[in-house]
């Protein structure tokens, strides 16, 4: 197995006691669903994971060994727990950084929100919640109700309003996106979508879901939603300097910290192929689209901003194998040719693909930013590399 855990619980104020480790199948950290499931079946007890405090091997957010905090509704069976000597200021201290649903009380005020909300709709939970994941960038969780299931997400303070995103783009397209059962401060409930996620998408697919999303941000152009943030290609050019001027502590060398650095004028060039300023989704990866054969619905907008559309196609084609790349470049030149058609999409994913990686940097510099410190596992070491990407795709004979 990649991935054992360790649970060190609690019940409220009391520390019960330590269990593990024990293998999942899952490798991700944050995936929690099986963890839950080997949790209840041993203490007898419903459970739910507050948090990550420790992480012993594996890297990139999977395999290892970790160790989470997690809350026990009542004390286990007798003796399911052992008695081992833990440091309590691991789980006992209040950091400011931490995620409400990380804290038992934020946990039980975010799911009550979503019951009391659901109710008044007329559609109550019917059963026991379901934790799917819990990271610092996200809380997952599914409800069952009579009319089937509802997802509750809830997303840090750094996260764009993912209700808002989503109406925006429903005022263009309303199938593109799921439907918003409810909303508040970073949380949002959604209707569940049919179908599973589009890792393994054909290029008929790709074409529809690339050419659906174009659409929708030529009809959006110039229509900010408010608050939304701003990534125009300006901004980013200087956030990427700030980054790189060497007050940050990034694990690269002075030679790739200065090759980056002279990359950001880029960003001037890239204004003049003349694509508009639109509603990025900035994950716009395959795993993040949900179809059942038809049109993929497009989920997870919490990176969302406002900006250079060149993003989406190239975080796409990331995750993309070779075999439908060309579909979707394809798809993607094609269509914004058709919206626009002085613009030149082709020379602009030609010069964006290493200001992509930069704009990547300064995200997740940004998640190291806003966590507390026993998160940073999972991003540890993120902006350096794709640092070292963008370097290196520059320098590369064909620019890619």
């Amino acid at each position: 197995m990649s991935r054992t855990v360790s649970a060190w619980v609690t019940s409220g104020a009391h520390f019960l006691g330590v269990t593990g480790p024990f293998p999942v199948d899952i490798p991700w950290w944050a995936e929690v669903e099986q963890v839950v499931r080997h949790l209840e079946g041993t203490l007898g007890a419903p459970v739910l994971v507050l948090r990550l405090l420790t992480v012993d091997g594996g890297g990139g957010g999977r395999d290892g060994h970790v160790t989470y905090h997690v809350e026990a509704a009542h004390p286990p069976e007798p003796g399911a727990l052992e008695q081992r000597h833990v440091d309590r200021a691991l789980w006992n201290d209040l950091h400011p950084l931490r995620s409400p649903w990380a804290r038992a009380d934020g946990l039980r005020d975010l799911l009550d929100w979503a019951r009391r909300t659901l109710s008044a709709q007329g559609r109550p939970v019917t059963g026991a919640v379901e934790q799917r994941r819990t990271w610092n960038l996200a809380g997952l969780f599914r409800l069952p109700t009579g009319h089937g299931p509802v997802w509750l997400k809830a997303t840090p303070r750094f996260a764009s309003d993912e209700a808002s995103v989503i109406a925006a783009f429903a005022e263009v397209d309303p199938g593109l996106v799921p439907t918003v059962l409810g909303s508040a401060d970073g949380r949002v409930l959604l209707e569940h979508i049919p179908g599973e996620d589009c890792w393994n998408a054909d290029a008929r697919t790709i074409e529809s879901g690339v050419r659906r999303l174009v659409a929708a941000q030529a009809a959006l152009a110039g229509r900010r939603p408010p608050g939304l943030r701003d990534r125009r290609d300006e901004t980013l050019a200087g956030l990427a300097r700030r980054l790189l001027d060497g007050t940050v502590h990034l694990e690269i060398s002075a030679r790739e910290r200065d090759t980056a650095r002279e990359l950001t004028d880029r960003w001037g060039l890239l204004a003049s192929c003349g694509l508009p300023d639109t509603l990025v989704h900035a994950d716009f990866h395959p795993g993040n689209w949900r179809g059942n054969g038809g049109l993929p619905v497009v989920v997870d907008f919490a990176d969302a901003h406002w900006g250079n559309p060149v993003l989406d196609c190239l975080r796409l084609l990331d995750h993309l194998p070779a075999a439908v790349r060309a579909t979707a470049v394809r798809t993607w030149v094609d269509a914004w040719r058709s919206h626009v058609p002085t613009s030149a999409p082709a020379r602009a994913l030609a010069l964006a693909e290493p200001l992509a990686h930069l704009s990547y940097a300064v995200r997740y510099q940004e998640f190291l930013d806003g966590i507390e410190p026993s998160e940073r596992p999972y991003h540890e070491g993120d902006p350096a590399a794709v640092i070292r990407k963008a370097v290196r795709c520059a320098a590369s004979p064909d620019g890619s």
